[in-house]
């Protein structure tokens, strides 16, 4: 008890040059602990995004066949339908085509699908423009595809079929197409890459009669992992091994994996800023110390341990770390809940922090994890505690003539 009112003495403010290193100290933890706060939420908030975007516009279950073609796709729509977990099934054709309008190109890839199906398994409500229409000759293009291409509702796009490529020696003529709707995802590479069409149109660009490449299915809790394995593996069962059933996880993979390294790298840079702020806690006790020679000569003579004295200056030191703890928590969630504004701002400025050209979102995401949070409490005060343990040793050390001869 003694140690702990000591360390308190200690750190109450003074005009001096050692409350000043203390308060720099404190603001020095505090701003490594909310700028890796900050980022892991960031880290975090990305992965939520994609994921959401990914489980609402992708497929969460794509069945294609090792044959290359699945010649029968409405019998294995009909299967799958008939499992329980399975909320909408729809065959599709997907490839890569060149579309051109006013002599602008992009090649995105086609998605051949059925009209009526297709309505369970994309968000069609988020169409900016026009309706989500492929009767006909009707497609449906992303926001950033239609800007690239410069399409509007209502006009014309002329897509090229790759099949003049693998059958040179028949000529596939351009498709004259509609565009009946535009949507926008808020994710860039779904609103620039993909041309939705009727199965019937994609038949014609790639010279098929029947079938489809593969059947898209999506399921009620994509993201229950116990659930959604045990409903993959039903689906194998049912098809057989005649189909390849693959995930949403699988097919997008390398996007998570790289966000999960990306994550943990830039944590463990950013938490060399906390370590150089743990120093400087060190740097305060080491001053203190000294300026305390006599006093700690004194209380050592008048028979206080070793080891009164010595968590005495430990306990200054994870005050120091604990307070900017908490401060820098408090200032991570302040910045958190105002960082769009923030981003906002910077933009009206112009200094773009986030554009959607880079990082393929529209705002910036963010979601806190009380884990991470302990993680990084915990971890800044015991550095901070074992950083405070050498000069707490050195103040311990002292020979008690020695200190009171010094003065």
């Amino acid at each position: 008890m003694f140690s702990f009112f000591l360390s308190l003495k200690y750190l109450r403010p003074k005009r001096s040059f050692t409350s000043v290193v203390t308060v720099i100290s404190v603001l020095g933890v505090m701003l490594g602990v909310a700028i890796v706060i900050i980022v892991r939420a960031v880290m975090t908030g990305f992965g939520d995004m994609w994921e959401e975007k990914i489980l609402s516009f992708k497929p969460h279950i794509t069945v294609s066949s090792w044959n290359g073609v699945i010649e029968d796709e409405e019998a294995v729509c009909r299967k799958l339908e008939a499992i329980k977990g399975i909320v909408a099934v729809s065959p599709g054709i997907e490839m890569r085509v060149l579309a051109e309008h006013r002599k602008r190109i992009s090649a995105p890839l086609i998605t051949g699908t059925d009209p009526e199906r297709i309505r369970k398994m994309m968000p069609v409500s988020r169409v900016a423009s026009g309706e989500f229409d492929l009767k006909g000759d009707h497609v449906v293009l992303g926001v950033d595809l239609a800007a690239e291409l410069g399409l509007r509702v209502g006009d014309d796009v002329l897509i090229y079929s790759p099949m003049n490529l693998i059958k040179k020696d028949e000529i596939y003529f351009p498709e004259k197409l509609t565009v009946a709707g535009i949507y926008d995802s808020g994710q860039r590479d779904f609103d620039s890459g993909f041309i939705f069409m009727s199965m019937t149109v994609a038949r014609d660009l790639m010279s098929l009669k029947r079938g489809a490449y593969s059947v898209h299915a999506k399921v009620a809790k994509p993201q229950d992992h116990r659930i959604f394995s045990a409903l993959v593996q039903q689906v194998q069962n049912t098809l057989g091994p005649m189909y390849r059933v693959r995930t949403w996880q699988e097919i997008d993979q390398a996007l998570f994996n790289a966000l999960a390294v990306e994550k943990n790298m830039m944590v463990i840079l950013l938490m060399f800023i906390t370590v150089v702020a743990i120093f400087c806690v060190t740097n305060t006790l080491i001053v203190i110390t000294v300026q305390k020679t006599h006093e700690i000569g004194l209380l050592k003579a008048l028979g206080f341990s070793s080891r009164q004295i010595m968590a005495t200056f430990v306990l200054h030191g994870w005050i120091q770390c604990f307070a900017g703890t908490v401060i820098g928590i408090g200032l991570a969630y302040l910045v958190l809940n105002n960082l769009q504004s923030l981003v906002d701002f910077l933009a009206r400025l112009g200094i773009q922090v986030f554009p959607k050209a880079v990082y393929g979102l529209s705002q910036i995401p963010w979601r806190v994890v009380p884990r991470e949070v302990a993680e990084v409490a915990v971890s800044v005060i015991l550095f901070c505690s074992a950083a405070s343990f050498l000069p707490a040793w050195r103040a311990a050390r002292m020979d008690p003539v020695e200190a009171l001869r010094r003065e």
